[in-house]
């Protein structure tokens, strides 16, 4: 079973059980427009997903291991656990040669400082720049070489894109599944980290989000997003179905900053209903009594949902 090849802040190891308890049973492709550290996906383990992210460093960890995995352990080999040594690394991004370097070599530098530095925090400047402590840890696994090829033999299924989440639109299609992880709205002026990219990603990105996620809706595509259990998120998404879960964080650029934090996941459909066979014997009216504050903005698809799952096509459905 493949892990995820790289810590990353806001990684969904700790609720990755949750998400999973919550998707569809039955959806077309997978597809994770923020993938980060890809927790959920590498966990799944299905064929045919699409994987994006706008971090073009991580999506060319994601392809070299999808295309030489066996060369990229030939790199990481080479690598030392010393502050000298990783301030050299790191400053390689501010060196013109940067440009020069193969692909697999970028891919072995970001693992290797992801696996270093401290707290396992990837940030960096508005020039791109790696800008991370040395986290002087006794032995990190930086190469993990039997995970870098079982995650070789799941990405070769995968489709890898690069770019804004938005790009994915005319490849999704009713009945697919959507797992949104974008950064989170900052729950204060300094929890935020959104430099994960040079441009950040800010409200007016959020707002686009929530748009994104209308169109999902409106196409029948299922859909999960997390997100912080701000002011800002409850009213931007307060039409879907709300659901408030508890997550460990133990990547954070504090040490003190770790610990259960309340986050929220976001839902375009009940999956009571969508992952309940009901069984009608003979003529009988089936009804839906639905709290107003959670009916799923999909409430068609829920009605087809429930129509096929019935084993006398012609019940009524009736919601009040």
């Amino acid at each position: 079973m493949p892990k995820p090849l790289l810590k990353w802040v806001g990684g969904k190891r700790q609720l990755v059980e949750t998400i999973k308890s919550y998707l569809p049973h039955n959806h077309g492709r997978y597809f994770e427009p923020f993938v980060g550290g890809g927790a959920l996906f590498f966990t799944l383990n299905k064929q045919g997903c699409h994987i994006n992210d706008l971090n073009a460093e991580l999506i060319n960890v994601y392809r070299v291991v999808k295309s030489n995995p066996k060369e990229l352990i030939n790199s990481l080999q080479k690598h030392s656990n010393t502050a000298e040594y990783y301030y050299k690394i790191r400053g390689l991004d501010r060196s013109p040669k940067f440009i020069k370097m193969s692909n697999i070599d970028k891919a072995s530098r970001f693992i290797f400082l992801n696996k270093t530095s401290f707290n396992g925090l990837y940030r960096v400047n508005k020039q791109g720049q790696h800008n991370v402590s040395f986290g002087g840890y006794i032995n990190p696994k930086i190469l993990d070489a039997n995970n870098i090829l079982e995650c070789s033999v799941l990405l070769k299924r995968t489709k890898i894109t690069q770019g804004d989440f938005e790009q994915l639109k005319s490849e999704i299609l009713e009945g697919d599944f959507v797992y949104l992880d974008p950064p989170y709205v900052p729950l204060s002026k300094t929890s935020s980290f959104t430099s994960y990219n040079p441009g950040g990603f800010h409200l007016a990105d959020q707002e686009r989000l929530v748009e994104f996620c209308d169109y999902l809706d409106k196409k029948g595509v299922y859909f999960i997003l997390s997100n912080s259990a701000s002011v800002e998120v409850n009213e931007l998404y307060h039409k879907y179905i709300i659901q408030e879960v508890y997550a460990s964080r133990s990547v954070n650029c504090k040490g003190d900053g770790r610990g259960k934090i309340k986050e929220l996941l976001i839902m375009n459909y009940d999956p009571k209903i969508v992952n309940n066979k009901l069984v009608v014997v003979g003529p009988m009216r089936l009804d839906i009594s639905v709290d107003d504050r959670y009916i799923p903005s999909s409430l068609e698809m829920h009605l087809k949902i429930l129509a096929s799952c019935c084993s006398n096509p012609d019940a009524p459905i009736g919601i009040h």
